[in-house]
């Protein structure tokens, strides 16, 4: 089993949405907003000033810090998150995650997704079981 320890960051990751990954993401989970996709509508309606980066497809980028850290042998026990600031197309995000509590085979983490600034938009928190072998 890895040795695992408070304080212990995890890999980070760096993200930058096209056009064609966010049709596909939104395409995949049904979601028809516009702010996803029409940019005309996004600005002059909606008033970002770009194509919103969904707020589920961070999640998910989330919840893969986690599931890419335990390996096939672990598994996620529990996980949230809160989209707390928009983020749009063209910029690049980062996410990655912290060790917070080890018990046992039981590891708690701290997770982010972080813009160019550096400024976490996206917290969350995973708690998952390390594989015992």
């Amino acid at each position: 089993m890895t040795v695992v320890s408070v304080g212990m960051n995890l890999p980070e990751r760096k993200h930058t949405a096209t056009n064609v990954s966010l049709f596909m993401y939104n395409a995949a989970v049904w979601n028809h907003h516009r702010i996803h996709y029409d940019e005309r509508y996004t600005k002059e309606v909606e008033g970002h000033p770009g194509i919103v980066i969904d707020g589920p497809l961070q999640g998910d980028w989330l919840s893969q810090v986690a599931l890419n850290w335990v390996g096939d042998g672990g598994s996620l026990l529990a996980f949230s998150y809160s989209n707390r600031r928009a983020a749009y197309l063209g910029e690049s995000l980062t996410s990655g995650g912290t060790i917070t509590a080890v018990n046992g085979d039981v590891v708690e983490l701290e997770l982010f997704i972080k813009n160019e600034a550096g400024e976490v938009i996206t917290p969350g928190t995973a708690t998952v079981r390390m594989s015992v072998s």
